[in-house]
């Protein structure tokens, strides 16, 4: 996915890092926003089931004061702070460097509808990310208003009405009391109730993404009279870098997804042997994520067998991987809106062969150098560069690419072997945020993955110089590759870096690789030399999971 870049989006994510977070209240040094708990009178959430889960339904999951689980009223309301501070920020910058704007602002996000795969069957509902990161209301035909003058800083929310009819058909809701009590929002009103209100607010400039709505009812009925004669900007780009840097409340909700999927894997690994439908992989791993909490997929996952897997999107499951083939799975999973994105490949009877073992080790070796890159201040797009150029390294090694090639052709051949970017950006979405640049520094907060991959299939007629068994894997289309999420917070890189060794470690069963876990693990940040000397004495060839 190419993202769009914007002097505006650098700007508030910069803006957003400057925040800081107590027990007691959190900050944003760089708009002077500042939210403490229990700065309002939290109402008894219903004794009733509602629209989504709660502390009553739900004490295992969330606790008093939450809205989602792990997601207190006052993130939401932190959050909501951050936006309006951004917009007034943007207002100045419009008007003069320093300059006050006492102009007027409307913010407009509504929630996704129902959709239905045939006439009265609806899809899994899926609420819109930017109206989920705001409120935390997991119900469709919502809506979230926010209003001022100079800063927006006044939030009206809008749920569906109680039809105790409909609710025999479709399940509870939360209806106004239910929402008041769950996000701490004063201002709850009936959906039906929206466009009064905008009729009563209308002037100055609206914040509200029209080119593609997202609920187009809501949009025909209640906001489209309201954006005739007014200036309107798009509320995505300040959404979004808002949402790229992630509180310690977000980062325990992906590590969750992370663990969920990764426990998952291994699931589906131990289960995998020659001659088995690509089907039964993808069943395994889908049971596996929702019986160990995930809501559900976060996207189709590719489950792929021999030369399927370079078709990037394979999403049909439904062939043979035969014995002795490679096997990818590209899977995630959803915890109460967060994702993860891993790729595995293993082959599928349990064993590499020297030649699948080779092409494995060399983009192995390929991601845990771009690792080493992921620090604050440099891009995707530094890492992508520093991927090519190893990749290349890796074709001349492995006799792919002969040993006379130029270094621009060698970089060609890269580019075709590996036809995708290093990483994207991971949160609320799989490809989360793509209102921001991939050139766009990292910031501690930030989420990213790191995916360089081989894909030979087809190549083997401009192939020189490798063994037989290399050619006949090179045939067999084989995709080589490793995918992990790397958060960048601060003072958590030891820990997140020892923990994903230790994952690799127990997937591949490399025994001395996990002993050495038990060291000091500053010499593994320093150079990745120790490992990769290891794994290339590691004379087993054996997966055992």
């Amino acid at each position: 996915m190419l993202y769009s870049s914007s002097g505006a989006v650098r700007a508030a994510v910069l803006c957003v890092t400057r925040s800081h977070w107590s027990p007691g209240s959190v900050w944003c040094s760089c708009r002077s926003v500042s939210v403490k708990t229990g700065g309002w009178k939290t109402k008894k959430v219903p004794q009733r089931y509602l629209g989504q889960p709660s502390p009553y339904t739900h004490p295992h999951l969330i606790k008093h004061g939450e809205v989602t689980p792990g997601l207190t009223q006052t993130e939401f309301e932190f959050r909501r702070q951050r936006l309006a501070s951004l917009i007034e920020m943007q207002a100045e910058r419009l008007t003069g460097s320093g300059a006050s704007s006492n102009s007027s602002h409307i913010v407009i996000v509504l929630s996704h509808p129902i959709r239905y795969m045939t006439n009265d069957i609806p899809y899994p509902f899926h609420q819109h990310q930017d109206f989920l990161y705001l409120t935390g209301i997991m119900e469709p035909d919502s809506a979230l208003v926010m209003y001022g003058s100079g800063k927006p800083d006044q939030a009206v929310l809008f749920v569906p009405r109680r039809d105790p009819a409909r609710e025999l058909w479709d399940g509870p809701r939360s209806g106004k009391d239910g929402a008041a009590a769950l996000t701490g929002l004063e201002r709850v009103h009936s959906t039906e109730e929206l466009g009064v209100l905008l009729k009563s607010i209308k002037g100055g400039t609206i914040w509200y993404d029209s080119s593609q709505p997202c609920h187009p009812r809501l949009h025909q009925s209640h906001v489209l009279p309201l954006l005739e004669g007014q200036l309107t900007k798009s509320l995505r780009p300040l959404t979004h870098s808002l949402r790229a840097i992630k509180s310690p409340a977000e980062v325990a909700l992906m590590k969750e997804a992370g663990r969920i999927t990764a426990q998952a894997f291994k699931k589906t690994m131990a289960m995998s042997r020659g001659d088995i439908d690509e089907a039964v992989l993808y069943a395994k791993f889908d049971f596996e994520c929702r019986a160990h909490g995930a809501n559900f997929l976060a996207y189709p996952p590719v489950v792929a067998g021999g030369n399927r897997a370079n078709t990037l999107h394979y999403i049909n499951n439904n062939q043979i991987v035969k014995d002795g083939e490679m096997v990818l799975l590209d899977g995630g999973c959803e915890y109460f809106g967060y994702v993860s994105d891993i790729t595995r490949t293993w082959p599928v009877n349990g064993k590499f062969s020297p030649a699948q073992r080779e092409l494995y080790e060399a983009v192995l070796e390929v991601q845990l150098a771009c690792l080493s890159q992921c620090n604050p201040g440099v891009s995707l797009d530094y890492i992508y560069s520093t991927m090519l150029a190893l990749l290349a390294r890796q074709l001349k090694e492995l006799g792919i690419v002969p040993q006379s090639t130029s270094d621009t052709d060698t970089l060609k051949a890269a580019r075709q072997f590996c036809p995708h970017h290093v990483g994207h950006y991971l949160g609320m979405d799989v490809h989360d945020t793509p209102e921001l640049s991939r050139s766009q520094p990292l910031q501690p907060g930030m989420v990213i993955t790191i995916e360089p991959a081989v894909a030979v299939f087809g190549w083997s007629d401009s192939l020189h110089g490798i063994s037989r068994q290399t050619q006949k894997a090179v045939q067999y289309g084989m995709v080589v590759a490793k995918k992990i999420i790397l958060c960048l917070w601060k003072k958590a890189s030891k820990p997140l870096f020892k923990s994903w060794l230790s994952e690799l470690s127990a997937t591949l069963h490399l025994e001395r690789l996990r002993h050495n876990l038990s060291g000091n693990i500053a010499g593994f940040e320093a150079t990745w030399e120790p490992f990769l000397k290891h794994l290339s004495n590691v004379k087993d060839n054996s997966l055992k999971v």
